[in-house]
């Protein structure tokens, strides 16, 4: 399995020059099975533009995951061009709206892409695209293992994801307000994991701001790493407002010991297994 991080921020993108080597883009992480193109996305920030570019002039084919509906998680979906073509085959799930189970996903999704708000709704997306929810539990997605668990998150519900296949396994959880004590479903999501890409975007003397919109600390990364037993953690979903050297001291910091810690970069794959 191959993961290609596509967009790397949170909040808003960030553009200009000092932010050109982390990469100002927001939350998108593409994976693909060894020797295959990119076929599952996770989230479709606008980071997600750059994934056409990846595919080389292939229609996209193939799912895209969304933990939650945030601006900066779908902002890019109808700027993804290989998706947006007449030969596209698109399975978009987004997290099952527990507190109004009967409006149908799509009619979800176009709260925020819908005139006034935007020129189309989803439908107005060429190629063949399916909408639906996806709940928590066990799932097969493109001969991926998807497990989905909900997590703390302020502001609607968000899910976490465990994506397997024979070669490695990684848990994808970007925007994460820890209990205390993990919950045991968001504590098996993450057990063991070839790699965790984890929220990452506020420091400790940012407590308070982190708690007030829902999110992790850099140090709340690691100390989750850590007790889950992952094998490298990813810091991800980095502040708009950290130029790249702000970013590489941190990284910088968070390493050592028995953790492999990486800073999530715009462009950068990884090969798991």
């Amino acid at each position: 399995m191959r993961l290609l991080f596509c967009g790397v921020r949170g909040s808003t993108p960030s553009p200009g020059a000092e932010f050109t080597r982390v990469g100002g883009n927001t939350s998108c992480v593409a994976l693909a099975h060894d020797g295959e193109p990119w076929s599952l996305v996770l989230d479709a920030g606008t980071g997600i533009r750059g994934l056409t570019r990846e595919l080389g002039g292939r229609p996209f084919s193939g799912a895209i995951l969304l933990t939650h509906l945030h601006w900066d998680h779908v902002q890019g979906l109808p700027f993804f061009a290989a998706a947006d073509r007449d030969d596209a085959r698109v399975q978009l799930l987004l997290p099952d709206q527990r507190s109004n189970p009967a409006v149908p996903a799509i009619e979800v999704l176009a709260g925020a892409m819908s005139p006034p708000h935007f020129p189309i709704r989803p439908d107005g997306l060429r190629g063949d695209w399916t909408f639906d929810s996806i709940d928590r539990g066990r799932h097969e997605i493109g001969g991926f293992e998807v497990v989905a668990a909900d997590v703390p998150h302020k502001g609607g519900r968000t899910l976490g994801f465990r994506i397997s296949d024979d070669s490695g396994s990684v848990a994808y959880v970007p925007d994460h307000r820890p209990d205390p004590v993990p919950g045991p479903e968001l504590a098996a999501l993450l057990a063991g994991v070839d790699l965790l890409v984890h929220d990452a975007q506020f420091l400790e003397p940012e407590r308070a701001v982190a708690d007030a919109y829902g999110h992790a600390t850099v140090d709340d990364a690691v100390r989750i790493a850590q007790a889950a037993g992952v094998r490298t953690l990813a810091l991800f979903h980095h502040s708009p407002a950290r130029v790249d050297d702000d970013v590489d001291a941190i990284g910088k910091a968070a390493a050592g010991g028995d953790l492999d810690v990486v800073v999530a970069r715009e462009g950068q794959q990884i090969r798991l297994g």
